[in-house]
């Protein structure tokens, strides 16, 4: 909890006043979620779901929820739309007309609730047409006139309410992590970067106002842990977006401007030893989501001096590391790993300990100790 306090902190002041929606897949917990919602600087919750959403309106988490993805969960919709305390709360995400008629077949536009809605910008650097991509594959809508011409469609329709515009940032912390291991590659990446950012920065500002033509946004919503530094300073953004930061994984340690500090680990024990200088410990094979590779592999923290072994990497069982502190270790002794991204270990263990500097403070359950699963 001090790294979490810390990093906290650190986030507001590369926030440079603009509040921040926290992004609740890198959290997956009540109790850090009421935490951090409680503090100055942050306001409303990026959800990943919109059953979660729902549920974290409805539990009184938050009274300010943003889909990020878009939905085609009718029974979501559905309570989502015959409930007026719940459509003024959440928000949901479209980049296609046919969202919106997937919503008006739940539920025709006089028989239902208003229901809030945000488009989603593409933010990934394209080349040759599309063929050379850095970034996650989201939205259709990238250019100006494509969000606009949604923007009209959308206002037209009874039963919905343009209120924001989002344009997340995912090509660095996707891209420039699987590049980092390679010199050449990173600093192509590193250009490319450089070169997408400065199209970004031009064309989300080029949007925002084709879409003020249109309708009044409440928020214009960008960034992400890694990204947040740049993305404070365009006039454009009204609103930032951040989670893994907060936790400090593997992949923030690219992080834009400043350096989280690892404030979450799962410890393994050492169950076996195959010979002088390999231990084997328990389980162990909490891979991150994404394209496969080391990259996405939990990584040996404490103690120093430990690493995964190079053919058998972290298993479903177990997972040998080899390391000079090897030797040293004892059926039963413990080893603590940091994950590649945040939020993915909550869907693994029950609950997290809440730990402030030697003390437990408290033990927190996370939405798989709350029995849900929104994915």
């Amino acid at each position: 909890m001090d790294a979490w306090d810390a990093n906290a902190a650190d986030l507001v002041r590369h926030a440079k006043g603009k509040p921040i929606r926290v992004v609740s897949a890198a959290i997956r917990n009540r109790a850090l979620l009421r935490d951090i919602l409680g503090r100055d600087g942050y306001q409303g919750v990026l959800s990943y779901t919109l059953s979660e959403a729902i549920w974290l309106a409805g539990t009184g988490i938050c009274d300010d929820a943003l889909v990020a993805y878009p939905s085609a969960d009718r029974r979501a919709i559905s309570r989502l739309v015959s409930d007026e305390h719940l459509a003024a709360r959440v928000t949901i995400m479209v980049d296609d007309v046919a969202h919106l008629d997937l919503v008006d077949a739940v539920a025709a536009p006089e028989a239902r609730a208003e229901l809030r809605v945000c488009l989603d910008l593409d933010c990934s650097w394209q080349a040759l047409r599309g063929r050379l991509r850095f970034g996650a594959r989201r939205s259709p809508l990238r250019k100006p006139d494509d969000v606009a011409r949604l923007a009209r469609a959308v206002a037209s329709r009874p039963g919905f309410r343009l209120v924001g515009l989002m344009a997340y940032e995912s090509q660095p912390a996707d891209d420039l992590w699987r590049a980092k291991r390679g010199r050449i590659r990173r600093r192509l990446a590193r250009l490319i970067q450089k070169r997408g950012e400065q199209r970004l920065t031009a064309r989300r500002a080029a949007a925002v106002e084709a879409v003020r033509n249109v309708a009044d946004l409440e928020f214009v919503n960008a960034g992400g842990s890694v990204s947040i530094t740049r993305t404070a300073d365009e006039s454009c953004v009204t609103e930032l977006s951040a989670g893994s930061a907060l936790l400090g994984p593997m992949q923030t340690d690219i992080a834009d401007g400043f350096m989280p500090r690892p404030a979450a680990f799962f410890a393994l024990p050492v169950v076996r030893r195959p010979s002088a200088s390999v231990v084997t410990v328990a389980g162990g094979g909490y891979v991150a989501s994404g394209t496969a590779g080391e990259h996405q592999l939990p990584t040996p923290w404490l103690p120093d001096g430990l690493r995964l072994a190079r053919h058998e990497g972290a298993g479903q069982t177990q997972t040998p590391l080899r390391g000079a502190t090897a030797a040293s270790l004892a059926i039963g002794d413990l080893v603590w790993f940091r994950h590649a991204k945040a939020g993915e270990l909550a869907e693994r263990f029950d609950s997290y300990h809440l730990v402030r500097g030697e003390r437990l403070m408290d033990t927190a359950p996370t939405y798989r100790g709350d029995g849900k699963t929104f994915m």
